[in-house]
């Protein structure tokens, strides 16, 4: 086994060294996996893999012997499949030919031996179903009880007389001849509808070559579904390399938008700004103009400028009684902090400086009174 492996990994080789399509082949060798040529070009070990795995398994993974006792069982089964379908075929055309005549006899009137063929073929065949049905097989338990009691025997003496079971094969094979061509010709009338207007004996010759024609086209059907399943799996494998390129391309657009957008909107941003600054300058100087105006409309020059000196002079004094403000305010603060004991001695500081004033201007004005 080693020297075959060996042998094997000598011709993977080879066939590495002569071959430029080595992952065409794995490829071809596994199309139910899910892999692409890039996947074999980044793993080259894999690929050899693949490559020494492709000449032990075929295109589904089976190996050789394996495949062969698959096509033994499927060949088994097979026949067994034919052996069975040709009962069915039969046990289900005899119930349509009981079928039609029970049809018949509710439309008209039948020969009393077409009746006396059919009732004998129905009991022979509900004796022969019940029969089955009541023989023990193998796998049936040997102990288990008989239904309703009843044995094959006892079921088998229900049997028509045999004078008539006699006439009934006799006549059997003719009577099914007939069915199964009728029902040819049905199949036919529906394959070919242009038959109908034909005569028996063309349609007959039809029928010679009917189900050879049916098989090729049967055959050609599973080739176009094999190719068709094929077709898949490629087009599958080359959706994927279009998407993930596809994928690569919008990705690479993205940036390329990202970049110039960046680059674009920075520039914008600064004439924006710049048209902005003008635009706000322009409206300055119109509303200052507009100011001058209303002031000159208003009052002579003299006037104004004699309002720009008081406004001015009000201005300065704004702003210093604005810093003694903001110097009392601290003051205050810093008192605030010594709490309510500083707070009861500035009270009575307070009402002791009223008195003081009040007192002085009542100095004041008894001196002045005296000095008259």
């Amino acid at each position: 086994m080693s020297a075959d492996l060996d042998s094997n990994n000598i011709h993977v080789s080879s066939s590495l060294g002569n071959s430029d399509n080595l992952h065409q082949q794995v490829l071809a060798s596994f199309p139910l996996c899910d892999i692409t040529e890039e996947d074999l070009t980044q793993n080259p070990q894999f690929c050899k893999l693949l490559a020494t795995l492709a000449q032990h398994v075929n295109q589904t993974g089976l190996t050789v012997p394996l495949k062969t006792e698959l096509e033994k069982a499927e060949q088994k089964l097979q026949s067994q499949r034919h052996h069975w379908l040709r009962s069915e075929s039969l046990y289900r055309g005899l119930q349509e030919m009981i079928q039609d005549h029970c049809v018949r006899k509710q439309h008209a009137s039948v020969p009393a031996d077409q009746n006396m063929f059919v009732e004998t073929m129905e009991k022979c065949l509900l004796v022969a179903q019940c029969v089955k049905q009541l023989d023990p097989s193998s796998t049936t338990n040997p102990d288990q009880p008989l239904v309703l009691g009843l044995t094959p025997q006892q079921v088998m003496e229900l049997m028509p007389p045999e004078k008539n079971v006699q006439i009934m094969k006799e006549s059997l094979p003719r009577e099914l001849e007939k069915h199964l061509k009728k029902k040819c010709l049905s199949v036919l009338s529906f394959y070919q509808p242009e038959s109908e207007n034909e005569s028996e004996g063309l349609k007959t010759s039809k029928l010679s070559y009917l189900s050879a024609r049916l098989d090729k086209e049967k055959k050609s059907a599973e080739s176009l579904k094999d190719t068709c399943r094929e077709n898949t799996v490629l087009l599958q494998r080359q959706t994927q390399l279009y998407l993930s390129e596809l994928i690569k391309c919008i990705q690479l657009l993205q940036s390329l938008i990202l970049n110039n957008r960046l680059k674009v909107q920075t520039e914008l941003d600064r004439k924006k700004l710049d048209y902005f600054e003008g635009k706000c300058e322009l409206l300055s100087q119109k509303i200052k103009l507009e100011m001058v105006e209303v002031q000159l409309d208003t009052y002579p020059t003299e006037t104004i400028s004699a309002h720009k000196k008081i406004r001015e002079k009000l201005e300065s004094e704004r702003k210093a009684c604005q810093v003694e403000k903001q110097s009392l305010e601290l003051k205050l603060a810093s008192f605030e902090i010594l709490g309510k004991e500083f707070e009861t001695l500035a009270e009575e500081y307070y009402r002791l400086r009223q008195e003081i004033e009040m007192k002085n201007w009542a100095l004041k004005e008894f001196t002045q009174y005296n000095d008259m």
